[in-house]
């Protein structure tokens, strides 16, 4: 038996991804970047458990996102679950590695 459709595990379809890269769009280059790396590591396998997490990073303002992806601060329990912790976790690996396009020239 296969899992329901909204089941946190579930791969994110196409269409579900393509608004989530919209929503995912910011006002500051800084966040910008730490998402899109994030985006090109995982978003073939991205699951609909990480989707909402991402949901909840995006309501919080860009200052408070930036604080969070540059481990100023961390995420208040009363809001951020497990799965936005992981996602966190993630986004603040993958952003702050250097992109292959930027790699040395020998």
């Amino acid at each position: 038996m296969s899992p329901p459709a909204n089941a946190p595990d579930t791969l994110l379809g196409e269409r579900a991804l393509s608004k989530l890269k919209w929503r995912c769009r910011r006002g500051l280059l800084e966040n910008d970047l730490f998402i899109a790396r994030f985006f090109e590591r995982h978003e073939s396998h991205m699951t609909v458990g990480q989707a909402g997490a991402m949901e909840t990073l995006m309501d919080l303002s860009d200052n408070d996102l930036l604080d969070l992806l540059l481990c100023r601060k961390e995420p208040e329990p009363a809001w951020a679950g497990a799965e936005v912790v992981a996602l966190l976790q993630l986004m603040r690996t993958d952003g702050a590695q250097r992109p292959a396009i930027f790699s040395p020239s020998s």
